[in-house]
């Protein structure tokens, strides 16, 4: 695995930390709250997104307008099923979701699954870091590669994995910052 591809990957981790930490509520609306609901249309489970133009028309609502009136109905009952805790509200054309301010607890609440979702990422990358040294490991033993040549690229592996989990702390700490904020 080359420096570039191990880079990537956990580059790819990161990222993928950083999109579940924007399905987190913090106190403002934020479209992204939703993209983690799919909707039972004509059988199949398709993403909200897909189904609807959604908004934020100020900080504690979201407006949600389906392309096909018809699924105005199945896309209330999704968002009410839903583990995000809002009332959908229809009035025939749109359904408005009010985001209510979080109180203290709610926010420690998110704080905690904010961190479960960072330790997710930070294990992801050990992953990546592990399967990358025993790769290294295997060319040395194949004598492919010297020992030294070895060790210094463990190193580089572990230089890389420091760097993406520093990257993977400072987002956690901006999303906790974010929902601790009134």
């Amino acid at each position: 695995m080359s420096n570039l591809d191990l880079e990537s990957n956990m580059r790819k981790s990161v990222d993928a930390t950083q999109r579940t930490f924007n399905t987190i509520r913090t106190g403002r609306a934020n479209s992204s709250l939703l993209d983690r609901i799919t909707v039972e249309y004509y059988g199949a489970e398709t993403p909200l997104k897909a189904l609807a133009t959604i908004s934020t028309p100020d900080s504690q609502t979201i407006a949600i307008q389906p392309f096909d009136i018809s699924s105005l109905a199945l896309i209330e009952k999704a968002i009410s099923v839903s583990d995000l805790g809002f009332t959908p509200n229809n009035d025939g054309k749109i359904i408005r979701v009010n985001v209510p301010p979080l109180t203290e607890e709610r926010r420690k609440e998110f704080c905690k699954l904010a961190s479960k979702y960072a330790e997710e990422g930070k294990i992801s990358l050990r992953n990546i870091r592990r399967d990358a040294i025993e790769k290294i490991k295997k060319l040395e033993k194949e004598a492919e590669i010297s020992e030294d040549q070895s060790r210094d690229q463990q190193d580089n592996v572990q230089k890389l994995t420091d760097k993406f989990i520093s990257q993977i702390e400072s987002h956690l700490s901006e999303k906790e910052a974010d929902i601790l904020k009134v």
